[in-house]
């Protein structure tokens, strides 16, 4: 299954899969809106049905978009952030407190959930993990040697902050969701630092396509 802007789908005619469903719906939401069990089967069968094709590669357009969340009915977000004072104020300091402000919402989420997660894949702490990421931009240095954890250690932040962000019951519109984070969250700031250091260097640009979306870019 395929998900998103049409670049996706144009890799996906380029590698040709014996079997493809392009949905319209944001990346990372391949099924469309969470806890819409209705709709998400209606994509799950029409991915099922795809194997009934006599011969592929087959490339079929799923003919809906997924139900939008109105901001009016979204929830509030929990937290007020507040950009650091980067002249009395180091990033790790910073993101440090961050990570405090946001902890009791991503417990309370976990609870929710009863204690699912999808952070952990950087095996380290969430403390570890920001506190690594702030010592190497106040140092203002990449990861070079350690590109694997980088992946994995924001992987995780970004996840740790949407399920914080989503914790209070009800259904988020995403494009509020993401536009809260990169703009008003200190992480936001630090992850887009972190992508301009990036494509500055010759042998590394590459990692900056991990870090943030297009869309946040322009």
């Amino acid at each position: 299954m395929t998900t998103g802007i049409s670049l996706v789908r144009e890799n996906t005619m380029s590698m040709q899969p014996p079997r493809a469903l392009w949905v319209s719906f944001p990346l990372g939401r391949p099924l469309g809106k969470p806890d819409d069990a209705g709709f998400q089967h209606k994509v799950i069968d029409a991915a099922l049905n795809l194997l009934t094709k006599p011969s592929g590669p087959v490339l079929a357009d799923y003919p809906e978009d997924a139900p939008l969340v109105a901001l009016s009915d979204a929830p509030a977000c929990p937290v007020s952030f507040s950009k650091p004072a980067k002249d009395s104020e180091s990033w790790k300091a910073a993101l440090l407190a961050e990570l405090q402000t946001l902890t009791p919402w991503y417990d309370l989420g976990r609870r929710r959930r009863a204690g699912r997660s999808l952070v952990g894949v950087s095996g380290f702490s969430m403390a570890e993990n920001i506190g690594k990421l702030a010592d190497l931009l106040d140092n203002e240095t990449l990861p070079v040697a350690e590109l694997n954890w980088f992946k994995c250690a924001i992987e995780d932040a970004k996840v740790f902050y949407i399920e914080a962000l989503t914790a209070q019951p009800g259904h988020y519109n995403q494009d509020q969701i993401e536009t809260l984070f990169w703009q008003e969250t200190t992480l936001g700031t630090v992850l887009l630092k972190f992508n301009d250091m990036f494509l500055a260097h010759t042998e590394l640009s590459y990692m900056a396509r991990i870090i943030a979306p297009r869309k946040v870019l322009t």
